[in-house]
């Protein structure tokens, strides 16, 4: 990795941030073989959609009718990436982040915001013993309040055995434009109250009722992932058709919440008030898949 890039690691796992590609994640990796625990990628990637997980401030997902009313007025917002018509992930993801400091398994990067009104972020990000903390935090520094939402948007990598377990109570059904029309019961195939396959059509839909608590098991590649969101009632699920990797995403709101009745999981923030999201990600080696590597190498 070039020096865009800073590396942080603990006994089991090794860490690359890419803090001028929007504060992004780029990897995470297990030492001893090298197996990524998100999805991989390597120093061309540019863009923060295309690596590991990247930073949602000062929301999550789209927001539709071109901005929102926030107390002092409407706030307009132009799209905001070349893929979709409506802003999308709010801002942060597109700055350039500081390294405000870094030990050999601990980091802290800091970006400060302008638009669409003045903010600071900070990232911490955290490894121990293959535990893997990131806590997002928010500061809003503009004179008039301003509504806030916050999340992170992980890729994690997708195998045919590949099985979730995210208890959630209702899930959010979505129009064309993928804004939600309405809470509805979560259809069997996107059940995870227990370890189920992920679903094999296109799934972009937010759940809420969730306790935070989420398992990943990948069975083909040999671990495990148990994370746990603070801060987030909600995750959204993307699963594309016959691509390598999915998203759960924790985050602090609904898609469009700016326009849902009582705006839910936002935050009314005046100036230097604070908010904050945190996701751990717990790495488990599958013992059964280490002894028949072992095995094998017999």
């Amino acid at each position: 990795m070039s020096s865009n890039f800073i590396e942080l690691h603990d006994p089991l796992t090794h860490l690359t941030l890419a803090p001028a590609i929007g504060g992004s994640i780029a990897n995470w990796h297990v030492i001893a073989t090298g197996q990524p625990l998100l999805r991989h990628n390597d120093e061309h990637a540019q863009l923060p959609g295309k690596l590991a997980c990247y930073p949602l401030a000062p929301w999550s997902n789209r927001i539709a009718q071109g901005g929102f009313d926030n107390p002092d007025g409407w706030l307009a917002l132009a799209p905001n990436s070349a893929t979709d018509p409506l802003p999308i992930h709010g801002s942060a993801w597109q700055q350039v982040w500081q390294v405000v400091s870094q030990s050999e398994n601990e980091a802290v990067l800091e970006v400060m915001c302008d638009t669409p009104f003045a903010y600071r972020a900070e990232q911490r990000f955290c490894l121990d013993n293959g535990e893997l903390s990131i806590t997002l935090r928010v500061t809003h520094l503009a004179q008039a309040p301003a509504w806030h939402g916050l999340g992170l948007h992980p890729y994690f990598p997708r195998t045919a055995g590949t099985r979730l377990q995210a208890k959630a109570s209702e899930v959010w059904l979505s129009d064309a434009s993928r804004l939600p029309t309405g809470l509805a019961v979560i259809p069997d195939t996107w059940d995870f109250q227990q370890l189920n396959p992920l679903p094999e059509g296109l799934v972009d839909n937010g759940f809420c009722g969730w306790d935070g608590h989420c398992v990943i098991e990948q069975p083909e590649l040999g671990y495990t992932l148990e994370c746990q969101a603070d801060g987030s009632e909600y995750f959204l699920l993307f699963c594309p058709p016959g691509l390598g990797f999915f998203c759960v995403e924790p985050v602090s709101h609904p898609v469009n919440a700016h326009h849902l009745p009582g705006r839910p999981g936002l935050k009314l923030l005046e100036q230097h008030q604070s908010t904050q999201l945190g996701f751990t990600l717990k790495y488990l080696p599958n013992v059964g898949a280490g002894l028949l590597a072992k095995a094998e190498g017999q």
